[in-house]
């Protein structure tokens, strides 16, 4: 069940007993035009890493974004990272994704049709994404696109993101990377508290309130989440919060 009208602040956070997953963009950084232009917040890194000790190491980022892209973002932050939607990951035990598309001829061809159109092409190590955020006018012709390039990739699937279309592998989840790692240490044994923001996030924050944890919603819009945070500043001030008791 969804709802837009929750305004409820998550409770605190319990360091000892919490593991914790947080997106990156729309949820610690504010979104920006360009997905190469969001700024990081001075202080940012240290602060997760701060909470990332206190926790006994159970604090990862989890991302649609490249995870070498995130890490070069985050690179005083030495945790976790699960990006590329769970295709990739760094210090878990994780598959990866596999697939035989042609990268280089779909990264091109995304490329052609962004600069044709006004558009942003972002070419991801396992798929891509077409942004229409400088065009809102735009979004009708850029889903036409982005399902064209499915049904000539199979092995790709579509995912809706905020003001863009992106094709990832199939299997490649947020949800699904992390019910594979919650079980295995750090993670086993505490409560999860996942924070998102976008329609990549919802699978992820059901499975967290389905294990008897925390689903913080960020932002606006309808969401399975019980609790909410109004941006990405009140989420840094919450988790702030823990590390100052």
């Amino acid at each position: 069940m969804t709802t837009d009208t929750l305004n409820t602040a998550p409770p605190a956070l319990v360091p000892e007993e919490d593991a914790i997953f947080l997106d990156f963009d729309g949820t610690l950084v504010d979104i920006a035009l360009r997905p190469d232009a969001v700024q990081v917040p001075e202080g940012l890194a240290e602060m997760l890493m701060d909470l990332h000790a206190m926790c006994g190491g159970a604090l990862a980022l989890v991302s649609g974004r490249a995870m070498g892209e995130l890490a070069g973002f985050l690179p005083r932050f030495t945790g976790p990272l699960i990006g590329s939607h769970g295709a990739e990951s760094r210090g878990l035990d994780l598959p990866g994704a596999s697939h035989s598309v042609d990268l280089a001829a779909l990264h091109a061809r995304f490329a052609e049709f962004a600069a044709a159109n006004g558009l942003l092409a972002e070419p991801k190590p396992h798929g891509a994404a077409i942004h229409f955020r400088s065009r809102p006018e735009a979004e009708a012709m850029a889903r036409a696109f982005a399902s064209e390039m499915i049904s000539l990739h199979p092995g790709l699937t579509l995912q809706p993101a905020k003001m863009a279309f992106e094709l990832r592998p199939e299997g490649a989840t947020k949800d699904t990377a992390l019910r594979l790692v919650a079980d295995a240490a750090p993670f086993a044994g505490r409560r999860p508290v996942y924070l998102g923001d976008d329609t990549t996030d919802e699978p992820a924050l059901i499975w967290a309130q389905e294990l008897g944890g925390i689903g913080v919603k960020v932002g606006e819009g309808a969401s399975a989440a019980r609790w909410r945070l109004a941006s990405p500043d009140a989420v840094r001030a919450w988790l702030a919060a823990a590390t100052e008791t």
